[in-house]
């Protein structure tokens, strides 16, 4: 509210209702009451632009007086922009049909992860807005890549090594994403190495969660094993750090899958010891942490090529 009465919106968007600064806001009720004050600080001559997926996010058209434009990754009665099925491709790059109204066209995203697809549909809801074409939209989005360091940012290294390097902030839902992410590209084959990657997620820990903490780490150690991930190496021997290397353990995690150490460079001399050509390698915390140089420094290893480039 104090920003938008700063510098009035005539547009607003909001893509969901997470669990980032859970600590601070004290629920995700909180949170979606205070990001509710975006769409009623639009006049009724603007627009909201609402990703419906979220319950939390499509309650919100009660509360604008402004005209709600409503995305979706579904068709719906109400629903303005959409994408209907998905696919990804081997770097987990989304790709769909992006329908406005009676029209549509075909997208292949440059960004990595299936949660980029609702970011996708609100971006091309404010392009139609602003007058731009769909087929415009799609072309836009087919060549957006990555412009944040550590933000999904995805390279292969020379030996086929690829690493995710996502260390710029964690929170329960992006953990998520990033794992699932992780998952896919490891199912995927990688040339000449046959059948599924080994994938290892180093991860850190999850800051201003408040009284969840204990509860999210845990979770998210107890998810690494449900997705399959080859080997999770746990930075950090907090509270926290402790509950997600003992969530993977009860979860089924046995021997060295998981693995607890005390520091990013701990982490890296154990990754540089027992990486083998074809792993694929999810980094990702807090910024706090300082993950983000030992993703850098796995990415720089063995004359490493970011092959985005190929996109």
């Amino acid at each position: 509210a104090a920003l938008a009465a700063i510098a009035p919106p005539q547009i607003a968007v909001v893509l969901n209702v997470g669990t980032a600064h859970l600590g601070e806001f004290g629920s995700r009720e909180a949170i979606a009451r205070t990001k509710a004050e975006l769409p009623q600080a639009v006049p009724a001559s603007g627009v909201v632009i609402l990703n419906v997926d979220d319950t939390a996010v499509a309650a919100m058209a009660g509360v604008t007086a402004a005209r709600v434009v409503r995305v979706s990754r579904e068709p719906g009665a109400q629903v303005e922009v959409w994408s209907g099925p998905v696919t990804l491709d081997g770097l987990a790059r989304p790709g769909f049909a992006l329908h406005a109204g009676a029209d549509q066209v075909e997208v292949q995203l440059a960004v990595h992860g299936d949660h980029q697809v609702g970011n996708a549909l609100c971006a091309a809801a404010v392009a139609l807005e602003c007058g731009a074409t769909l087929q415009q939209v799609a072309t836009a989005l087919s060549g957006a890549g990555p412009v944040s360091r550590h933000r999904m940012q995805v390279g292969t290294r020379s030996d086929g090594v690829t690493v995710i390097n996502d260390a710029y902030n964690a929170n329960p839902d992006s953990m998520r994403a990033g794992l699932k992410a992780l998952a896919w590209m490891a199912r995927q084959d990688a040339g000449d190495l046959r059948g599924k990657r080994r994938s290892w997620a180093v991860l850190g820990e999850m800051a201003e969660l408040g009284d969840d903490a204990i509860t999210e780490h845990d979770a998210i150690g107890r998810l690494a094993v449900r997705l399959d991930v080859s080997r999770l190496i746990v930075v950090g021997t907090g509270r926290t750090m402790n509950a997600m290397h003992h969530g993977a353990v009860m979860e089924g995690s046995w021997g060295s899958e998981s693995t607890m150490v005390d520091d990013a460079d701990a982490a890296l001399a154990l990754l540089r010891a027992e990486l083998q050509p074809g792993d694929v390698v999810l980094v990702k915390a807090s910024n706090s942490v300082g993950l983000g140089a030992l993703a850098d420094a796995l990415v720089a290893a063995e004359g490493a090529a970011d092959r985005n480039a190929d996109r």
